[in-house]
Parts: C-alpha cells; sequence; structure tokens
C-alpha cells in the first residue's frame, strides 16, 4: 500500500506556521464566501482539505511550542 504524502511539512519555523495558517484562514474565508455568494464551488473538496491542513499545522505549532517549553 502506497504511503500518503504529507500536505504540510512539519520543519517550519513558529512564524511561518503562523503566516500558513492566516493564509489558510484566508483561504478556507475565500471558498465559503464564494459558495455562499454562487451556492456552487468548482471544487467543493477544496474546504474540507484546507480545513484539516490548518488543523495539521496547528497541532504542529502547539507540539512545537510545548517543546520549547520543556527545554527551557
Amino acid at each position: 500500500m502506497a504511503k500518503k504524502k504529507k500536505a504540510v511539512a512539519m520543519d517550519h519555523s513558529v512564524a511561518e506556521m503562523n503566516a500558513m495558517i492566516t493564509n489558510l484562514n484566508r483561504e478556507i474565508f475565500a471558498l465559503r464566501n464564494e459558495l455562499a455568494v454562487n451556492r456552487k464551488l468548482e471544487k467543493p473538496h477544496l474546504i474540507k482539505y484546507k480545513r484539516k491542513e490548518k488543523a495539521r499545522l496547528l497541532t504542529k505549532l502547539t507540539q512545537t511550542q510545548n517543546r520549547s517549553k520543556e527545554v527551557a
């Protein structure tokens, strides 16, 4: 069975991850807005995909922050 490619690279700094999360928030907002206005999306699966990607980033960000607290 083939392994899935990870959508999120996990070797980013905290600032880069925060920027990526902000960007994903904007993309999700734009997709939801388009859905509300047009009642149809060309690629409706992107909302779910972007939300999961954001959750992965938030999880990694929390782990990184907790790890830095343990070291200090």
